[in-house]
């Protein structure tokens, strides 16, 4: 019998959810055949089976969040395996029976009261949906589950896009939207209206000076809970501001001859190799070199010891769509690739972390982390340390401004570079150093790019 646990999918990763079971109890599964999909703050992925076999329990539920290495299911040898007993993880639960009806008690006899004047029929309710109509919509995750109890949703009536019919967050949103929307027009359409007593005059007509009442606004604010990689990152922004000490320098970089060189090259570089040439490769080639003059800056903390890593792996930090989260994907020794290769490796890493095809191996083991935020047009900013590293550096907007040079006024291409280091381990004048260099390779550029 093997076990089959919760991968850790990342050095700072100390849970996951479990979304999907890609087998169900008494199938056949392969060695390194994908068996279930997790979610963690940093990747959503595919987990292989460690073994061949016969998948004989599951022991955690989709939609179930647990610590890294729980046993999640077992897998027995396929050698005269029988058919596996019902799991109580994943069988629906019995109907529950109906309790007997009670006596209800005599009334008391009371002189009856005068009775009330007829009341509107009341619009009638949608049955609340039980436990088993829930468990027979399919898998459900966590949020989508939260979020019907909050907005008191009967979610047989959510229409459901993800894989098999399954309800999404962006379903329960979509009807969410559309109920806001016909509220009103129902709203107006329950309110009885009565005819005036015979007895009593109607009332005159305002004045025209009187403005009509204000009609009632929907509600402005709009309530979601965080995904659960937000949560995640707002978790890991606070411990490491708790844990290092940052502190940011920052260097204006003449990028002049870089933004030469793939002008004149970027056109025979993607008819060649069939993806573009970005200012982010080369960057990361002079942070390599750096890195290795430097390896404090490649360095991490454990208590009062020093780990000098002997890979420089550089994480770079990849927006996903629509703001939904950040990830650091990482190029393992980068000081053993040209721009062609770290250009390679940025575009599939960052492909493959915006539809969510990353794997362990692509998100573990970084020992410094690149940001560009001048992608989208800032000038410089502070970033924070990705844990355990002990430094970061953050690219702005590469732009054409004045400066003097000789005594002269001249048109050059410049950036800001800042670098967060950890003061703990690193001093000023090392940061200094270290950004020195970085500028240096990049002001003088001589490495052939195709």
């Amino acid at each position: 019998m093997t076990d089959v646990v919760m991968p850790q999918m990342g050095e700072s990763i100390v849970e996951g959810t479990l979304t999907k079971w890609l087998k169900k109890p008494g199938d056949r599964v392969e060695r390194d055949e994908p068996l279930f999909e997790i979610s963690t703050d940093k990747v959503d992925s595919e987990i292989p089976s460690p073994a061949a076999g016969i998948l004989s329990e599951v022991l955690v539920q989709e939609g179930t969040t647990v610590a890294i290495n729980t046993v999640v299911a077992r897998i027995g040898d396929s050698a005269g395996a029988a058919a596996p007993a019902p799991q109580p993880a994943v069988a629906a639960p019995p109907p529950t029976p109906a309790p007997a009806p009670v006596q209800a008690a005599p009334p008391v006899q009371a002189a009856p009261p005068p009775p009330p004047p007829p009341a509107p029929a009341p619009v009638a309710a949608a049955p609340a949906a039980t436990a088993e109509d829930i468990d027979a919509l399919g898998p459900l995750s966590p949020l989508v589950r939260k979020m019907a109890r909050e907005y008191n949703i009967d979610l047989r009536q959510v229409s459901g896009t993800g894989g098999g019919g399954r309800i999404t967050k962006d379903d329960v949103e979509r009807y969410l939207a559309g109920s806001r929307a016909a509220a009103p027009a129902a709203a107006l359409a329950a309110v009885p209206t009565y005819a005036p007593a015979p007895t009593a005059p109607a009332p005159p007509p305002p004045p025209a000076s009187v403005p009509p009442p204000a009609r009632a606004e929907a509600p402005r604010n709009r309530v979601e809970p965080m995904s659960k990689m937000r949560e995640k990152i707002a978790e890991h922004m606070i411990f490491s501001k708790q844990t290092s000490a940052h502190v940011t320098t920052v260097h204006r970089v003449d990028m002049t001859k870089i933004v030469k060189i793939r002008a004149a090259s970027k056109k025979q570089f993607e008819e060649h190799y069939g993806f573009g040439l970005t200012f982010l490769p080369f960057i990361t080639r002079a942070a390599a070199e750096a890195l290795r003059a430097f390896p404090i800056v490649n360095a991490s903390i454990d208590g009062k010891n020093i780990i000098y890593h002997g890979d420089i792996n550089i994480g770079i930090a990849v927006a996903l769509d629509g703001g939904s989260g950040l990830i650091v994907p990482v190029i393992r020794n980068a000081d053993e690739k040209n721009v062609v290769g770290l250009q390679r490796s940025i575009v599939d890493l960052a492909a493959r972390a915006r539809s969510k095809q990353l794997k362990l191996d692509d998100v573990s083991g970084g020992t410094f982390s690149i940001t560009n935020f001048g992608s989208y047009g800032s000038i410089f900013a502070t970033p924070v340390i990705n844990q355990p590293q002990v430094a970061i550096l953050g690219l702005g907007a590469i732009e054409k401004v004045p400066v003097v040079i000789d005594d002269a006024i001249a048109i050059r291409s410049q950036m800001f570079m800042a670098l967060t280091f950890d003061h703990r381990l690193i001093d000023g004048a090392m940061a200094d150093q270290f950004c020195q260099k970085v500028k240096a390779i990049l002001e003088n550029w001589s490495e052939q790019v195709i």
